[in-house]
């Protein structure tokens, strides 16, 4: 990564304009052109260096409802967990931490109905418990890196 790479994602690490074409906008701040740029994200993703490029919306605010979900499973069984969990559109994500509970993961879901119907699938497929931890006060804080 060089000193542009890093240049083009302390921006868009900061806000990406919403537009039709938000990363000519970009181009033009580094001083190169729009197809450039997304040839070094291009790069940047395929190298792992950045996962994803997307937006955070809070659900609550378009009409969904969300949980943060925990487990505890046992280290032989983690594929079984993340396939099962992975199958679901309305997983964001999941992740392994240590200690117990080991497992997380996130669901973002059109009503509680449907929220607490994956949670019991996945229990049932599992046999084993899952907490729901929905927020109950939601405090943002803005993270932005400067990379450069």
């Amino acid at each position: 990564m060089d000193r542009i790479d890093k240049k083009i994602l302390s921006i868009i690490n900061k806000s990406i304009p919403i537009s039709e074409r938000p990363f000519l906008a970009v181009a033009e701040a580094v001083g190169m052109s729009e197809e450039e740029v997304l040839d070094r994200i291009k790069k940047l993703k395929g190298s792992c260096l950045i996962r994803r490029i997307g937006a955070v919306i809070d659900p609550k605010s378009i009409g969904l409802q969300s949980t943060l979900c925990a487990a505890d499973v046992p280290m032989n069984r983690l594929e079984e967990f993340a396939a099962a969990v992975g199958a679901y559109d309305e997983v964001t994500h999941h992740y392994l931490r240590e200690g117990l509970p080991n497992c997380w993961f996130t669901i973002i879901a059109p009503s509680m109905e449907r929220l607490n119907q994956i949670i019991s699938e996945i229990e049932q497929k599992l046999g084993i418990e899952i907490q729901s931890l929905p927020a109950r006060n939601v405090f943002k804080i803005r993270v932005a890196f400067d990379i450069e």
